[in-house]
């Protein structure tokens, strides 16, 4: 539910001016509850704010393109100042032109390579979130000084190109190798959805320079029923081996307002220790279109090698869990070959 954003509309009322341009605020505000627990490590009950935003959009048509811009900001409903970064420009942010013939964003967004995921993402943000798995190869990320160029949808077909020139604020020489490359395709037509993409991200992060492939897709069987299937591969480096992760879930309304969701998930790693898997199952009740209310509850297992857990805190939430103090330096460090579970109670109010 998207509101006019009253306070510009009255400041350009006092001043004698009108606002040509369609401006909205919207947001969401994601909170959760959750239990978590790593065997002979840690347990307890914590709360999170899972991805709550606040953001701004204005859209104006000028005949023969229309101009549009976005400013989005991740804050924390829960635990204050302590958690956030200060920055105000956080997720999507970007100024963009669009005609008959496409559209063009500059900013900082999600990659094409990200959103591709979209089809298969039962559990975004939530515990079971898939980035628990996907993300640890250096991918899924919001990339700045980004520019994209979407082509208009034709039979259901649309390709996503976009290019990350690097990212600090100045260009300086550890800056020359930090490119990214991000392309997809998407199809959405009658009861399927889906998406093919593919990164090239230069920055040697630690892991080296590496490339992704992804594949999603939803098929809607019938109104109650959905299936959806995921896959992703990550090339090798000179440091790191490459990776398989699969994926298969399902949605069934029982209700207009109840759904039942589940996911598994497998990673297979170059090097057998670092495979883990990862099953989750939750029920979401719709309250309202805006509002709803969900349980999930999720497990993962490890290899001796892998650190997998089914809460992703790079996705969004703020709650983690405690390390096993490291006898040698006094710090608390994830155990790897550890297995995990989490249970969540959440609210999501989208306005």
């Amino acid at each position: 539910m998207k509101k006019k954003c009253l306070l510009l509309a009255l400041g350009a009322a006092a001043s004698g001016n009108t606002l040509a341009a369609d401006v909205e605020i919207y947001g969401r505000v994601h909170l959760s509850a959750d239990y978590l627990s790593t065997s002979s490590v840690y347990n307890g009950v914590n709360f999170s704010s899972n991805s709550s935003r606040i953001g701004f959009r204005a859209k104006e048509d000028l005949d023969v393109v229309t101009v549009f811009m976005q400013l989005e900001q991740q804050y924390n409903t829960l635990q204050g100042s302590k958690n956030t970064s200060g920055e105000l420009a956080t997720r999507n942010t970007f100024i963009g032109l669009q005609n008959d013939y496409g559209t063009l964003r500059i900013g900082r967004f999600d990659s094409p390579f990200k959103t591709a995921r979209g089809p298969a993402d039962l559990f975004g943000s939530q515990v079971g979130d898939m980035r628990a798995l996907t993300r640890n190869d250096g991918f899924d990320n919001r990339f700045d000084n980004s520019v994209e160029l979407q082509s208009p949808r034709f039979y259901g077909l649309q390709v996503n190109l976009a290019y990350s020139l690097h990212e600090e604020l100045t260009n300086e020489g550890k800056d020359e190798n930090a490119q990214s490359y991000s392309v997809s395709t998407t199809y959405k037509e009658g009861a399927w959805d889906a998406a093919l993409a593919y990164e090239n991200y230069q920055k040697d992060t630690g892991k080296g320079k590496r490339d992704a492939v992804r594949l999603a897709a939803a098929y809607q069987f019938v109104p109650s029923t959905k299936g959806v299937a995921f896959y992703q591969h990550v090339g090798s480096t000179e440091d790191e081996r490459s990776a398989n992760i699969y994926g298969l879930g399902a949605t069934y309304a029982l209700t207009k307002a109840v759904t039942l969701k589940g996911m598994y998930m497998e990673r297979h790693d170059g090097d057998s220790d670092k495979d883990a898997e990862m099953g989750v199952v939750g029920v979401e009740y719709r309250i309202a279109p805006p509002l709803r209310v969900y349980a999930n509850y999720a497990i993962a297992t490890n290899g001796d090698g892998a650190i997998v857990t089914p809460w992703d805190t790079s996705g969004g939430r703020t709650n983690s869990v405690a390390g096993k103090v490291d006898d040698g330096t006094g710090k608390k460090v994830r155990v790897p070959g550890r297995d995990s579970e989490a249970f969540s109670l959440g609210l999501r109010y989208d306005f």
